[in-house]
């Protein structure tokens, strides 16, 4: 009897330890998402959030890639200013852990500054944990019509 009671221990502790990682994942990962809205506009967060493999579908139904996107940086003399950018939120976030790899959805809220209509979009990114760090490998976005 000894031997089964073990077996049920050694079983219940490893399964308390793989939901205690997803939840640690989790939690990296909202965090993450939360950085990287809060400094949208900064090049060194899109550096940190995307990978360099990264394929992005945009709600535009246009794709690009991660150096695409760090070359808008460079080119934005006489631009607009910060000022005028929207202010990016998540809500209804859910993320499933695989291991190394996750999916996190969500609904972006895109606030302008001025009076202009707040715009709502779900995002889907998927992304992989590599040295110690997760990043984004793919991204989706669609526009949420009439909210």
């Amino acid at each position: 009897m000894k031997p089964i009671a073990a077996l049920c221990a050694t079983l219940l502790l490893m399964l308390l330890t793989a939901c205690g990682a997803s939840n640690t994942d989790a939690d990296d990962l909202t965090a993450l998402l939360h950085e990287f809205l809060a400094g949208v506009s900064e090049e060194a967060a899109h550096d940190r959030f995307w990978a360099e493999d990264l394929i992005y579908t945009s709600s535009r139904g246009t794709r690009t890639n991660k150096a695409e996107i760090m070359q808008g940086f460079g080119s934005e003399e006489g631009g607009e200013t910060e000022e005028s950018e929207p202010t990016y939120t998540a809500e209804d976030i859910r993320i499933q852990v695989y291991g190394t790899t996750a999916v996190v959805a969500f609904r972006l809220v895109a606030t302008p500054t001025d009076d202009a209509t707040v715009d709502y979009y779900f995002n889907t990114g998927t992304f992989v944990k590599r040295n110690g760090a997760w990043q984004v490998v793919a991204w989706q976005a669609t526009k949420i019509p009439g909210m």
